[in-house]
C-alpha cells in the first residue's frame, strides 16, 4: 500500500468536499478535517499494521460523510459540482467510454475552438466470436481540468460552426452522434458567424439530421446547451444542471442590481432552487429521458465504474433509437428492457446503427413529435372544448383542401399549361418566320415609320409607382400617442449630425418617428405596424386565449404577469394573426416588447408553432415581426429554453414545405429567439436603428470582462456581419414587405 499516495488522495477529497458544500455542513466538516489532521500528526510514529487500520477507519469516515452530504445537496451545490476543476470532462469520457478515438476539427482557435471538442470514435461490441467496431461522432464542450484557454466550456461561434459541420459529416457517413453538454453558456460574441445566428443554424440542421442523436447533459446553460442538445434521446447526469440561465444571472435580474455588483448568496441559492434546474426536476418535467446516477458528490476521473455505467447508457440509448424506427424490433427491444444495467449484455446485443432512407424519415418525424410534446403541461389554454375541436377540424380541413388544390390539381394544371405554352411558342415562331417577318419587311420598304411625339415622351419619362404599393399622401391609419404631446424632441444624433429639434406632432405623426435629417428611428408602438403596414380591417387574430403562466410557481411572478396583462390588454408577449398586404394574405407572429420585454415562454412558443402550422396548411407566407424581445423568459426555466428547438423545428417543417418565412427585427432583439427560430430564417431584415444580438452590453461585460464598442449591436453591423439581408426605413416597411412577397419564396404559396 502506497500510504503517501492514499493520503494525498484523501487530502484532495477533503478539499473537494469543502469547495462543494461551501460551509453548508460545517460541523461534520470540522470533525472530518480534525480527524484527518490528527492522523497526519500520528502517522509517522505508527507501525504499518496500525497505520493501515487507522487509515481504513479514516477512509470509511470519508465515505460515510460523502454519502450523507450527497443526500443533502442543494441545487446550488450541484452547480458548484459541475463547475469544479475535478469534475469529469469530455476527454475523460473519450478515454474511458470509447474503445478508440481520434480528435478532429482543425489546428487552431479559429478552426476548432478549444472549448468545442470533436472526435471520431469507436465502440467495440461482440457478435458471437466476432468483434465489431461501431463508429460514432462524438461532439461536446471541453472544459478541461482548470485549463483557462478552453474558456470554461463557453464556445465561440466558430466552435459551434465546426460542430455543425461534423454533424453533417456524421449524416453523410450514416453514423450516430453522441453529444456531451458541458457548458455554462455560449460565448457572447457577434463576429461572424455570430453567437446567436450560429446556434440558430445548429438547431435548424440538427432538427433534420438523418442519424440517431444522443445527448448527455452535465452542465446545460441556455442557448449554449441547445447548440448541440437537440437529440432523439436526452440523458442527464444526476449531479448536473440544465437551466435557462445561471443562478447568479437570475439573482442579478431579480434583485435589479447594477452592472459590476453581485447578488446576495442567499438570493442565488434561492434562485437555483426556484428555477428547477436539477436532473430530478428536468426528468419530472419531461425535458430529459433518463438520469444517470453518479457517485456521491459527483463523478470525477478516478470513478472508473461510473464510466462503465455511462458507456452502457449511451449504447442502450443509441440502440433504442434505432430499434424504434425499424420494423422488426420486438425481441431486441425486449432484451434492452430486460437487461437494463447489464453492460456486458448491451455490448453483445446485435444492433446495426445505420439507417435506411425510410427509417431516417421516420426518425425525423419522431424527433419532431418528441419536442412538439415538450412543455405542453405548462401551457395555459383557455379555449373552450368546442373551440379546440373547431380549430383541429379547421386545420384538418385546410390540410385536405390544400392537398387537393395545390398538390393534386395544381401540378396537373401546370403540366397542361406547360404543354399549351410549348405548342403556342412553336406556333408563334412558325408564324413569325413564315408570315410576320416577310410582311414587316415589305411594309418597312413602302411606309416610312414615324414615332408619335406623345408616345415618345411617355417612353422617356419616369413612370408612377403602382397604386396601393406604398402610402404616397403621407397619411397614416394609426398615429402614435406621442404625436399628441406638445413638445420639442432632440434627435439622438444631434451632436454628431447637426440635426435640428423637431416638434413631436410632426416627428411622431407625419414623419413616423424618423428624423428628417439623419434618418434616426425613434421607438414606436407595435400598433403603428399593425394598422399602417397591413390592409385596414384585414387582421384576424387566432389563438388569443393561450396565455402566459407560471409553470414553476416562481415566487412573485404571478403578480408581474397580471400587471403585464392589464397594462397591454394581451395574454402573452406573442400575437398571432392572419392579415393582408395589398390583398396578399400572410400569417404573422408578432413579439411585443411592452409585455415583459417580449420574452418567450411556453405560451409564446406554442402560439408561434401553431402559427407556422397554420401558414403551412393554408400555403401562406409567414412573417415573424419582432417589435422587441429580451430573450427567453427566465422565470419559466427550461420550459422557456425548450421553445428554442421546438419553434425551430416548426419553422423547418414550414420552410421544407415550400413556404416563405420572413423575419423583421425592430427595437431590441436579443438572446434565445434570435439564436433559434428567428436566426434560422433565410430572409432576415431589420428596421433601421434596431439592435440585434445574442447578449446585451451588460451581459457581455459580466461574462467576458470586455467593454464592447458603441453601436456594437446596431442593425448596420448585423448587416455587415452577414446576419441580416437588408435594412428598411420604417415608412417603407409596407412597400418592402409587399415587394418581398412578390419576389421571394417557393412555389408552395397560394399566389404562386
Amino acid at each position: 500500500m502506497d500510504i503517501e499516495k492514499n493520503i494525498k488522495e484523501l487530502s484532495a477529497r477533503l478539499s473537494y468536499i469543502k469547495d462543494i458544500v461551501a460551509g453548508g455542513d460545517s460541523d461534520n466538516l470540522r470533525i472530518l478535517e480534525g480527524k484527518f489532521r490528527e492522523f497526519l500528526d500520528r502517522e509517522p510514529g505508527l507501525s504499518p499494521p496500525e497505520r493501515q487500520r487507522q487509515f481504513t477507519q479514516l477512509e470509511d469516515m470519508f465515505i460515510f460523510l460523502e454519502k450523507k452530504l450527497d443526500a443533502e445537496l442543494s441545487p446550488m451545490d450541484k452547480v458548484r459540482i459541475v463547475r469544479h476543476p475535478q469534475r469529469i470532462t469530455l476527454k475523460d469520457i473519450l478515454e474511458n467510454v470509447y474503445d478508440n478515438y481520434t480528435e478532429i476539427g482543425g489546428q487552431d482557435e479559429y478552426s476548432i475552438d478549444p472549448a468545442m471538442l470533436i472526435a471520431r470514435a469507436y465502440i467495440s461490441r461482440k457478435r458471437g466470436d466476432k468483434v465489431v467496431n461501431q463508429p460514432v461522432m462524438v461532439i461536446g464542450q471541453e472544459k478541461g481540468h482548470g485549463e483557462e484557454f478552453r474558456n470554461g466550456g463557453s464556445v465561440k461561434p466558430w466552435g459551434n460552426a465546426k460542430a455543425s459541420q461534423y454533424m453533417k459529416v456524421a449524416e453523410t457517413e450514416n453514423i450516430p452522434i453522441h453529444a456531451y453538454v458541458f457548458t455554462p453558456g455560449a460565448y457572447p460574441i457577434e463576429d461572424y458567424p455570430g453567437a446567436a445566428q450560429q446556434i440558430a443554424r445548429n438547431l435548424y440542421e440538427m432538427s433534420g439530421l438523418r442519424v440517431p442523436i444522443v445527448a448527455c447533459f452535465s452542465e446545460g446553460g441556455s442557448g449554449g446547451a441547445e447548440a448541440i442538445g437537440l437529440a432523439d434521446t436526452r440523458l442527464m447526469l444526476s449531479h448536473g444542471y440544465y437551466s435557462v440561465i445561471s443562478p447568479e444571472g437570475a439573482a442579478a435580474i431579480e434583485s435589479g442590481i447594477r452592472q459590476g455588483q453581485r447578488a446576495p448568496a442567499e438570493l442565488i441559492e434561492k434562485c437555483a432552487s426556484d428555477l428547477k434546474i436539477t436532473a430530478a426536476d428536468n426528468l419530472r418535467m419531461g425535458f430529459v429521458d433518463r438520469v444517470i446516477q453518479e457517485p456521491p458528490l459527483g463523478a470525477r476521473p478516478e470513478h472508473y465504474e461510473f464510466f462503465k455505467t455511462l458507456r452502457t447508457e449511451m449504447i442502450r440509448a443509441t440502440d433504442e433509437i434505432v430499434l424504434q424506427v425499424r420494423g422488426v424490433k420486438l425481441l431486441r427491444a425486449m432484451a434492452l428492457r430486460r437487461r437494463e444495467g447489464q453492460a456486458a449484455d448491451v455490448d453483445s446485443l446485435q444492433v446495426f446503427w445505420g439507417l435506411t432512407p425510410v427509417q431516417a424519415e421516420r426518425l425525423i418525424w419522431r424527433r419532431y413529435r418528441k419536442f412538439r410534446d415538450m412543455s405542453k403541461k405548462a401551457l395555459i389554454d383557455n379555449s373552450s372544448v368546442a373551440g379546440r375541436f373547431f380549430s383541429q377540424a379547421s386545420g384538418l380541413g385546410w390540410s385536405v383542401f390544400s392537398y387537393f388544390r395545390h398538390d393534386f390539381l395544381l401540378p396537373l394544371r401546370k403540366s397542361v399549361w406547360r404543354a399549351v405554352e410549348d405548342a403556342q411558342a412553336e406556333l408563334h415562331l412558325l408564324k413569325r418566320k413564315t408570315i410576320t417577318e416577310p410582311l414587316r419587311r415589305v411594309r418597312d420598304k413602302l411606309i416610312r415609320r414615324s414615332i408619335d411625339p406623345e408616345k415618345q415622351q411617355k417612353l422617356t419619362e419616369l413612370s408612377c409607382p403602382e397604386e396601393g404599393v406604398c402610402l404616397t399622401d403621407g397619411g397614416w391609419n394609426y398615429l402614435s400617442p406621442q404625436a399628441r404631446e406638445d413638445r420639442a424632441v432632440t434627435c439622438t444624433n444631434a451632436a454628431s449630425h447637426g440635426c435640428m429639434d423637431m416638434w413631436a406632432p410632426d416627428l411622431f405623426g407625419d414623419f413616423a418617428g424618423v428624423c428628417g435629417h439623419c434618418g434616426h428611428h425613434f421607438s414606436m408602438e407595435y400598433q403603428w405596424y399593425l394598422y399602417n403596414v397591413f390592409d385596414p380591417d384585414s387582421i384576424m387574430e387566432f389563438n388569443a386565449k393561450i396565455e402566459s403562466g407560471n409553470p414553476l410557481a416562481f415566487p412573485g411572478f404571478d403578480e408581474k404577469l397580471e400587471q403585464a396583462k392589464k397594462k397591454t390588454g394581451k395574454k402573452s408577449a406573442c400575437m398571432t394573426f392572419e392579415a393582408r398586404i395589398n390583398g396578399l394574405k400572410l400569417v404573422v407572429a408578432m413579439l411585443m416588447a411592452p409585455f415583459r420585454g417580449g420574452t418567450v415562454g411556453t405560451a409564446e412558443g406554442e402560439k408561434f408553432i401553431r402559427a407556422a402550422a397554420w401558414a403551412r396548411r393554408r400555403r401562406l407566407p409567414f412573417l415573424a415581426y419582432v417589435h422587441g424581445t429580451a430573450g427567453i423568459r427566465i422565470q419559466e426555466g427550461v420550459n422557456g429554453v425548450i421553445q428554442m428547438p421546438r419553434c425551430t423545428m416548426a419553422v423547418r417543417r414550414y420552410i421544407e414545405a415550400g413556404g416563405l418565412y420572413l423575419v423583421l427585427y425592430d427595437t431590441n432583439s436579443y438572446a434565445g429567439p434570435v439564436a433559434s427560430f428567428l436566426g434560422c430564417s433565410p430572409y432576415q431584415f431589420s428596421v433601421r436603428s434596431a439592435n440585434i444580438g445574442f447578449a446585451g452590453p451588460g451581459v457581455i461585460k459580466e461574462t467576458t470582462g470586455i467593454d464592447i464598442p458603441p453601436f456594437y449591436h446596431r442593425s448596420y453591423y448585423a448587416l455587415a456581419r452577414g446576419h441580416i439581408q437588408g435594412i428598411w426605413d420604417r415608412r417603407e416597411v409596407r412597400k418592402n414587405l409587399y415587394q418581398t412577397l412578390l419576389t421571394m419564396g417557393g412555389g408552395n404559396l397560394y399566389y404562386r
